[in-house]
């Protein structure tokens, strides 16, 4: 019986560092991503701010700009695609959707334990900004709500309106897959 617990604690003591470790390196890489984005951004010469918007040219896992949660104090590096491998490293844009000056919609998507922890926190009327090479783009939080897993409305189009959606799975504190998806949806008002 003394064995059997010290074997269960060091069992216990072994995936909590496991688990830790992991978060370690997923945080590292979401900073190291984020601070590229940065440079991308910051570094973009002024003739390219009034470039032309309306095709824009990424690979899946490209570092494509910086999403800023300003009631969060949250920079978060976003990411061409939606795999398990963009997610890690930061907010991963739906290829199939649009992005800013595309009258369309742009949907983001990040888990709800790293990336886009603490969503509930945000309400109507809460800004989220866009920085890309080709300049800032401001979103007005109008709406938020629950939708199933399955439930692929919040990617549809949204033309000639431009709305911002996030996705991250809900419920916030449920420990596994989550079947539910809560949904942020801002209106570009800048």
């Amino acid at each position: 019986m003394k064995y059997a617990g010290i074997l269960l604690l060091l069992s216990g003591v072994g995936l909590i560092s496991y688990a830790s470790f992991h978060l370690f390196i997923q945080q590292e890489e979401q900073n190291m991503a984020l601070n590229e984005a940065k440079a991308q951004v910051f570094s973009a010469e002024k003739e390219v701010l009034g470039a032309s918007t309306s095709t824009y040219s990424f690979e899946k896992g490209d570092i494509i700009g910086v999403l800023v949660i300003p009631k969060l104090n949250r920079e978060l590096p976003i990411i061409e695609g939606t795999d398990e491998e963009e997610l890690e490293k930061g907010v991963g844009h739906y290829s199939s959707t649009k992005l800013p000056n595309q009258k369309d919609r742009i949907f983001l998507a990040g888990h709800r334990d790293t990336t886009l922890r603490e969503m509930g926190k945000l309400e109507e009327g809460d800004y989220l900004l866009i920085e890309m090479t080709t300049g800032t783009y401001t979103y007005e939080i109008f709406e938020m709500f629950v939708v199933h897993e399955t439930d692929m409305s919040a990617v549809q189009s949204t033309k000639p309106n431009e709305i911002l959606t996030l996705s991250t799975c809900f419920p916030f504190d449920y420990i596994g897959s989550a079947e539910e998806r809560y949904i942020i949806n801002a209106k570009r008002i800048y």
